[in-house]
């Protein structure tokens, strides 16, 4: 499989995840909508189990602000600044609390996305840089025959190197003798 038909596998998971996830939240608005629950971008991200992020993308948006038109004339939504009704009274502590948990929220979420961007982006610049797996297999097939070749070579020339350092020391020897005998001669000669 090469690198684009991988990009190209991806990029089609990845559209299909997206077009999945704005359904689901779609179809959270339709439903909330008809149960009477006052629609806001976290009531349909919690029920359809996506980001508050994806709901306020347009598309998805505009859906949760026809919908919440259409309860506030119906009456049956809070208006959409009025703080929801707990039973209990909002203090400015609480609300400092809410805002608290609500940045250590924030703070953990950015931190992921930042490890997983460092992660995907690892993981692409290995695909697009890394060779393909058969190239590579191939590639060492090639260097293990050049080494078994390069081997053999080398043994080769290390037994002629010993047939020939043999053969050196049989001539030294024989070159000593023939010296040796010269001399016998000419002392001879010379008596």
């Amino acid at each position: 499989m090469t690198v684009t038909t991988r990009t190209q596998a991806m990029l089609t998971a990845r559209a299909k995840a997206s077009h999945d996830k704005r359904q689901r939240a779609l179809e959270a608005i339709r439903t909330l909508e008809a149960a009477g629950t006052p629609v806001t971008a976290t009531t349909v991200a919690t029920a359809a189990g996506v980001s508050t992020w994806l709901v306020y993308a347009n598309g998805v948006r505009e859906q949760v602000e026809a919908a919440r038109r259409r309860q506030a004339k119906q009456g049956n939504a809070p208006h959409p600044t009025a703080p929801p009704d707990r039973g209990e009274p909002v203090t400015q502590a609480s609300l400092r609390t809410d805002l608290t948990i609500a940045r250590d929220e924030i703070r953990r979420l950015r931190a992921e996305r930042d490890k997983l961007r460092a992660r995907l982006r690892l993981q692409l610049g290995a695909e697009i840089e890394g060779p393909d797996r058969a190239e590579l297999i191939a590639r060492v097939a090639t260097l293990e025959a050049s080494c078994r070749q390069l081997a053999a070579e080398r043994d080769a020339r290390a037994a002629e190197t010993n047939h020939a350092q043999r053969r050196i020391s049989e001539l030294e020897d024989e070159l000593t003798a023939a010296r040796e005998s010269l001399r016998r001669v000419i002392r001879q000669a010379n008596q």
